[in-house]
């Protein structure tokens, strides 16, 4: 039983999925297949960056896929709206988002994880050098700028605040705002904001500006860890497993390859892969690059990778306790890491790595 709260936050999603499902039924069980007989699956991009099926495709790991690009977003959220809703095939966020569209009765199946935080890539969640903010107390009543709601900083903010010993009324006053991640930095050191959440480039230049400090970020949380997933359709699923195993293998892959190559190998692969592809785009992101940040070899999803955020919602008065269980969110059937097809701790085509 979903709560009344969760209930208010997902009425979108719900509407969205009844009034698209019309729009959608044929796409959502039809495919379209190549002259050689290769399952097209639609997909969306992020500009100036590679995204691992991209990978896959350039490094050659697919055999029964073909992707299709049909344009650009940068919600994890909105992508696996459409994924759920036949607008593309497959789409990835933050597990708490997956939760969320699984929670509302979405049919679908996270495959595989694609990112997350370690010690070369996080987000932090950043002050002003001179702020007296030093603590989660000093929050209260202040304003947090992040890139959308409802995802991936929203309840990272919300659950240090929890572990710093906020109560869930103290939590409530202190103001969550959306500011996309450009405008982020300069938000922050004009005052417009008392916390701008930074990651990747947007992080490393304010950064290498100075004057701010990071009160906290989500690798000092969690360590190591996945945080999104990768999903599909039920429907796509069950009616082109050898396309969807397919594609999970070689994304898998894809994965894998930038855990065990060395950074400018990724970042010259990443730049030929955005210079030949011909959206337009600049390849400078590519140089901000650090590591894969998913914990798992090849993407592997592990229970409390998923459990930690069913226990987020049921401690936060969002989710029944024992409404969801892990199984009703992922599988790993179809990663050669985890289904036997290649040892855990070996390389993208499944051999020995050499020893470091």
């Amino acid at each position: 039983m979903i709560r009344p709260r969760l209930a208010r936050t997902l009425a979108a999603v719900t509407a969205l999925l009844t009034l698209t499902g019309l729009a959608t039924a044929c796409s959502s069980s039809e495919t379209t297949t190549t002259a050689d007989g290769k399952t097209v699956l639609r997909y969306e991009g992020t500009t100036g960056q590679v995204q691992f099926a991209e990978l896959a495709e350039d490094l050659g790991y697919y055999e029964k896929v073909e992707l299709n690009w049909v344009g650009d977003n940068t919600s994890g959220p909105a992508a696996i709206q459409n994924a759920a809703t036949g607008q593309t095939d497959f789409g990835g966020a933050f597990n708490g988002a997956v939760l969320k569209l699984v929670a509302a009765k979405s049919p679908v199946t996270s495959v595989i994880g694609y990112y997350g935080s370690d010690k070369e890539t996080f987000n932090g969640y950043y002050v002003l050098e001179d702020s007296p903010i030093r603590s989660a107390r000093d929050l209260i009543g202040k304003k947090v700028g992040m890139n959308t709601l409802g995802a991936h900083h929203e309840f990272l903010v919300r659950e240090w605040l929890a572990r710093e010993g906020l109560t869930p009324d103290e939590i409530k006053q202190v103001e969550l705002i959306v500011v996309p991640p450009v405008n982020t930095e300069q938000a922050l050191r004009q005052g417009q904001i008392d916390v701008g959440t930074l990651g990747s480039v947007f992080r490393d230049k304010a950064v290498e500006r100075g004057g701010i400090r990071p009160l906290f970020t989500d690798e000092s949380l969690f360590g190591s860890f996945t945080y999104g997933t990768i999903l599909l359709r039920d429907d796509f699923i069950a009616d082109n497993k050898e396309a969807v195993a397919d594609f999970v293998q070689g994304t898998a892959r894809a994965i894998r390859w930038t855990q065990t190559t060395p950074r400018d190998q990724v970042i010259a692969k990443y730049k030929e892969i955005i210079g030949k592809r011909g959206r337009g785009e600049t390849t400078d992101l590519a140089d901000y690059w650090k590591s894969p940040g998913v914990a798992g070899p090849g993407g592997v999803i592990t229970d409390q990778e998923i459990q930690l955020w069913i226990d987020w919602l049921v401690r936060n008065g969002e989710l029944e306790d024992g409404a969801l269980t892990t199984g009703d969110v992922y599988t790993n059937e179809f990663n050669p890491y985890f289904n036997g097809t290649y040892p855990v701790d070996s390389g993208p085509d499944g051999q020995a790595l050499a020893a470091k």
